[in-house]
């Protein structure tokens, strides 16, 4: 395996950055001699962000209107020629080091599907987003059954391959890292996790939206655990729902009616609890059978 690289920006009005990374991303690259292209995929852009790019020698991808960050990653994975991409934002936040890291790491491992960035306590964070961020990965964290450091770090290499064979699941928006994170370790692939730290980013300010992405990501988090793990969402809903007849059969039977009694209340609780169990192991058979078709 020769392990090309290609290394995929995704920028939306980012003129003032873009040239001066693709620049250094390019030194770095010819430096540590890796086989390696860079593709600046502009998502809309209004401003010169384009030119500017490939000026400085990117191979640029052209939306005609703004898509989302997902999206043009998905232009990037479907158009590289590498056998290993890596995700780089186009704000100034990474360092090449850190990117030149990454590759060799997965490179260089062939256990290995992806490797991620995970960002240290010293990094530049919005601090409003910290809680929303937390509540997130708590979530993020059962349904996948396992601790994620870094459950949307832009910053990650990828095998080709596997990307191409996730896209179709993938949403077009911020979400994308967060559902192919979560869909690796659903399938049981390997991931690992580097430290690195992000500096402020340079320039326009983040489009991200706290409430409106936020609420994105935790419905995207849930489908993507319906398609690879329904019983994590099924099951505790049965559960509380059998809880919740239980305690009114002993509120009934032991404060109400002082008799064994049970309640239309009960009735309707555990059928329901019976139905939502049944239908979660469908679903887990129904997630299965499609994984084993691929």
């Amino acid at each position: 395996m020769s392990n090309s690289l290609s290394v995929i920006i995704p920028t939306y009005n980012e003129a003032d950055n873009i040239g001066a990374i693709v620049k250094s991303v390019s030194v770095r690259l010819a430096e540590e001699n890796i086989d390696g292209e860079i593709l600046v995929v502009d998502d809309g852009s209004t401003d010169r962000s384009a030119e500017n790019a490939r000026q400085n020698g990117a191979v640029v991808l052209s939306h005609p209107r703004n898509m989302g960050y997902g999206a043009a990653l998905k232009t990037g994975i479907r158009k590289c020629g590498g056998e290993i991409v890596i995700f780089m934002d186009a704000d100034g936040q990474h360092s090449c080091d850190d990117l030149i890291r990454i590759y060799q790491a997965l490179a260089t491992q062939p256990v290995l599907d992806m490797v991620v960035g995970a960002r240290d306590t010293e990094s530049q964070q919005v601090l409003s987003r910290a809680p929303g961020k937390k509540l997130l990965t708590m979530v993020a964290n059962y349904l996948a059954g396992t601790d994620i450091p870094d459950l949307n770090s832009g910053l990650r290499a990828i095998r080709t391959k596997l990307a191409l064979k996730y896209l179709a699941i993938l949403p077009n928006t911020f979400s994308f890292t967060t559902t192919i994170t979560l869909a690796f370790f659903k399938d049981g692939l390997n991931v690992d996790y580097l430290p690195i730290t992000t500096k402020k980013r340079v320039g326009n300010k983040s489009t991200v939206k706290f409430f409106r992405d936020g609420m994105r990501t935790l419905l995207l988090i849930v489908r993507t655990m319906m398609l690879f793990s329904p019983l994590r969402i099924f099951l505790p809903m049965s559960l509380g729902l059998f809880l919740l007849a239980g305690a009114d059969f002993l509120f009934e039977t032991l404060i109400v009616n002082q008799k064994i009694s049970i309640s239309d209340t009960f009735i309707l609780l555990s059928v329901s609890g019976i139905l939502i169990f049944f239908f979660g192991l469908l679903a887990d058979q129904l997630a299965n059978i499609r994984r084993e078709l691929k």
